[in-house]
């Protein structure tokens, strides 16, 4: 990864993932899996200390390989291009672009690509019941004009 697609300041990090199109060229190696085509997690490069995200791009036909459950996290699965199906718990639900799934720790999941496109979605994880503030409820506003400089 070039340290041009990142740049930082002092309260945030910004990176450039490249054009979706691009995704299935990013890989993860996960334990017991092996190298994982089309995944890029987000929480090294990006800093983050109460979530991990990840972007994902699988292939036609393609799936995850096995069932698994988290001990802590939900997930939230955003997809954002193609179609394919979510298994939860044996239910099947069916997802293109635009659903969004979220599934709780305990929720046995699998999911796969059956389309003849790639399949994009976006995965966030966070701790189950963590939420204290969200939005606005969490903002301080302070007392500023809205300037752009070019």
């Amino acid at each position: 990864m070039s340290d041009c697609k990142i740049k930082k300041g002092t309260n945030f990090t910004a990176y450039e993932s490249g054009a979706c199109k691009d995704w299935p060229a990013h890989t993860v190696e996960l334990p017991g899996l092996g190298e994982i085509p089309g995944k890029l997690f987000l929480k090294d490069i990006l800093g983050f200390t109460g979530c991990e995200i990840s972007i994902n791009s699988m292939a036609s036909g393609a799936g995850m390989p096995i069932y698994h459950k988290h001990q802590q996290n939900e997930e939230v699965y955003i997809f954002i291009q193609g179609k394919g199906q979510v298994q939860v718990d044996g239910e099947v639900i069916d997802v293109q672009e635009g659903t969004i799934v979220r599934i709780t720790p305990n929720g046995e999941r699998i999911w796969r690509n059956n389309s003849n496109e790639p399949l994009l979605y976006i995965i966030i994880q966070t701790r189950e019941n963590s939420l204290n503030q969200y939005g606005l409820g969490d903002a301080v506003v302070p007392e500023k004009t809205v300037t752009w400089f070019n």
